[in-house]
């Protein structure tokens, strides 16, 4: 189960992170898609100024990246996006969205994608597609149930892409074979 953004926001407010939740967990999906042996000290160096969190805000932040991880590596596809409840106002969930995917395409430049024309499937496409989404505003002309659609839409292919994405660059993950290790 996911961390609850709220939660999440506030311990990075007491920590002074320079993130948002939103933020803060995209590049931390991003960075696992991309970063062999990607650690927890890796990532709270990425959103805290000074790398660690206190007692019980790393507790937290842990318990945020062991799910995000765990469910990155599940069979059910049972990641999701830390975003702001759905009682939230559109424009704040979208704000934040936009950040989930900003951090998102951060996390992969910390890893193995540093061009993503030359990545294995849909990946080039997907990291096009989320940012554009990443840019992308609410329509103030379009109704509340429009935008409210449109959203739950945007949210849903982001999830679905981020496990493509994860699956597609797990052969970039793997470390490289030790000297002298037999080839296959």
């Amino acid at each position: 189960m996911l961390a609850d953004y709220a939660e999440i926001q506030s311990v990075l407010s007491a920590e002074h992170s320079l993130t948002d939740a939103a933020e803060a967990h995209g590049t931390l999906t991003g960075s696992l898609c991309s970063a062999p042996g990607y650690r927890f000290e890796d990532w709270l160096l990425e959103i805290l100024p000074d790398g660690s969190a206190r007692h019980p805000s790393a507790q937290t932040l842990q318990g945020l990246f062991r799910d995000t991880a765990g469910a990155l590596n599940g069979a059910q596809m049972q990641f999701d996006l830390l975003l702001p409840d759905d009682g939230r106002p559109i424009l704040e969930r979208a704000g934040a969205l936009a950040l989930w995917c900003q951090g998102f395409l951060y996390g992969l430049g910390v890893g193995v994608l540093r061009d993503a024309a030359s990545m294995p499937g849909e990946v080039s496409e997907i990291v096009n597609d989320i940012t554009e989404i990443g840019s992308a505003a609410v329509d103030t002309a379009e109704s509340e149930e429009s935008n409210e659609a449109a959203y739950a839409e945007l949210v849903e292919f982001i999830r679905v892409s981020v496990q493509v994405v994860f699956e597609e660059l797990a052969p970039m993950r793997e470390p490289p074979p030790s000297p002298g290790a037999p080839f296959h």
